[in-house]
């Protein structure tokens, strides 16, 4: 195998494995000794690929994290006809996946975010640009949407992209210790309702 491609599946691996730990215990209740442990390599090959813990972390938010939320949160919505439909559909293929989850731990940038807020800012910066970029796409959905006439024009598009974000991160936090098929039930009822409401109305 060519050595260029050896080192990046390597690094895939590497980054694949240290992103379970990290979500199952926490950035800085893993260690890089519990990473190696995990992967069978040694400190040095963890060093030839990474400078730090720090930089590992970061290479794993650009190479998986962005890419989790982007194929499940963010491509389903882009360029669709209806945006309420199209969002309610959205978020209930990704509670499903959630739902059927044995080691759900909740949902993985929130969980980040958290983590990480007012403790490593570097780190929090690239994350907040994961969920600008999520609240970005849903403001521009929803935007197209009161052009084309499926969402009424007087709906503050950011503050329903902000509201339909912190609910779904909360009830995803909520499914970890509770009945997750209730909750995503309950949580998908309420969008439904609560999408509905943003409908333009046909005037009689």
């Amino acid at each position: 195998m060519d050595k260029n491609l050896k080192r990046m599946a390597t690094m895939q691996r590497m980054q694949v494995t240290g992103l379970e730990l990290f979500y199952k215990k926490g950035y800085y209740n893993t260690s890089v000794d519990d990473i190696l442990k995990e992967l069978s390599l040694s400190k040095g090959a963890f060093y030839y690929h990474f400078q730090s813990k720090e930089d590992f972390f970061i290479s794993i938010i650009q190479n998986l994290i962005v890419r989790k939320v982007y194929s499940m949160l963010i491509e389903p919505i882009e360029g669709k006809e209806d945006p309420l439909k199209t969002i309610e559909v959205c978020f209930e293929n990704a509670m499903s996946t959630a739902e059927h989850n044995e080691l759900d731990y909740g949902f993985v940038l929130s969980n980040f975010m958290t983590e990480f807020n007012g403790r490593n800012e570097l780190i929090s910066k690239y994350l907040r640009d994961i969920y600008k970029m999520w609240q970005v796409n849903i403001v521009t959905i929803l935007q197209k949407g009161k052009t084309d006439g499926y969402v009424a024009r007087h709906i503050d598009s950011e503050a329903v992209a902000a509201f339909l974000i912190s609910s779904y991160m909360g009830v995803r936090m909520l499914m970890v210790e509770g009945n997750s098929k209730t909750l995503s039930y309950q949580f998908l009822q309420q969008v439904r309702q609560y999408l509905k409401s943003l409908e333009q109305r046909e005037l009689v």
